[in-house]
């Protein structure tokens, strides 16, 4: 039976923005829960007042003929019916919806970017049943990751981010969001793996989890024990469009830098090289199989089939592996490429170019 991989579903502080007197929702301290739980309830009462439903609204291309449209993610569930009924309200408009967690209480959220990509109006539902207006602060396509900011005549709870690094297979998790537009929910498991790669990026590194995921669960938060944000709810692995049980999150390690640039300047400028790599069966590094011509890889002389181990001191363990130290990279700084080309070693430096916009390309181009 085949399986599908679906996706689940400026940030300055205004000067006008009420002090920060609303303590997070979660505090340091012990676990709420350890080793076998017995209830996440707790858990729940902490964290769930900051974990908030996401509705958009995205113009219908004209040439539709006004057909209605139903989001895979609720076609053939039960709620297809009710998003036709809606659909018929809203004309050309298509409904998309998400989850999302607050990051501080003057109303900053973070969410996927595929929730919010491309929408014309977002609508926040808070836990309390409150609705709000939403802006885009910035987004990431390629780590699917987006800052979206709600305007509140008072401080909003919210989460304090965890150490996805100290996340082990085998921790209990639980997972919060808004699964097939229901309303806030939970489900619990364990983390399943570490690392994974599913091809949907060059900058893939996920957390496979066994907690239910489903549709509309996308944005929303993977919380530890002690309620901290480990992860973003992201795609699951299905045959039928639910959970059975295999579901990616986007680890907090990866999520947090995203976050604060796009927080600060509203996108990604990523370092770039210029060139289309391979791996190398059996041995750590990148094998160089073409450069893009007038690149910073080309101006600097790598060729085709050069094979590169270094970065500095940082040791090259796949293609993925250089896509990533240089993507990290800040473009115009200098990077030392340990080169193997022929029978020889060279150092090669290369002034690394900014990763371009339209660069749509995934894969191991970098």
């Amino acid at each position: 039976m085949a399986c599908a991989l679906l996706p689940v579903g400026e940030a300055r502080a205004d000067a006008s923005a009420p002090p920060n007197t609303t303590p997070p929702a979660v505090t340091d301290g012990l676990p709420l829960v350890a080793g076998l739980p017995v209830t996440f309830a707790p858990l729940v009462r902490r964290v769930v007042p900051a974990v908030v439903n996401i509705a958009v609204t995205r113009d219908i291309n004209p040439s539709t003929n006004r057909r209605l449209h139903v989001l895979p993610d609720v076609k053939g569930t039960p709620l297809e019916r009710r998003f036709r009924e809606r659909l018929r309200r809203h004309g050309e408009e298509m409904l998309g919806a998400g989850s999302g967690f607050i990051i501080d209480p003057a109303g900053v959220i973070v969410t996927n970017n595929h929730v919010v990509g491309d929408a014309n109006n977002i609508t926040v539902s808070l836990a309390n049943g409150h609705e709000l207006p939403a802006r885009v602060l910035g987004s990431d396509d390629l780590t699917d990751i987006a800052v979206i900011k709600v305007e509140s005549l008072t401080p909003l709870p919210y989460v304090r981010w965890g150490d996805s690094r100290e996340v082990q297979v085998g921790d209990w998790i639980m997972a919060a969001g808004n699964p097939f537009g229901l309303g806030s929910s939970v489900s619990a498991g364990i983390v399943s793996a570490r690392g994974r790669d599913i091809g949907a990026s060059p900058f893939d590194d996920f957390l496979q989890l066994d907690a239910p995921i489903n549709p509309g669960n996308s944005g929303g938060p993977t919380f530890n024990m002690k309620g901290e944000v480990i992860a973003i709810n992201t795609a699951i692995v299905s045959p039928t469009g639910g959970s059975v049980g295999i579901g990616f999150s986007i680890p907090s390690e990866l999520v947090i830098p995203v976050v604060e640039m796009l927080r600060t300047g509203g996108h990604i400028e990523r370092g770039w090289l210029g060139v289309t790599l391979e791996d190398e069966e059996g041995q750590d590094g990148a094998r160089v199989v073409e450069t893009d011509p007038g690149g910073p890889a080309q101006k600097a002389g790598l060729r085709r089939g050069d094979f590169i181990t270094l970065v500095g001191n940082d040791r090259v363990e796949s293609a993925r592996t250089l896509i990533r130290i240089v993507a990290a990279r800040k473009p115009g700084s200098t990077l030392s490429l340990t080169v193997h080309r022929k029978a020889t070693t060279v150092i090669v430096p290369v002034t690394i170019g900014a990763r371009p916009d339209d660069d749509s390309r995934d894969g191991d181009d970098q």
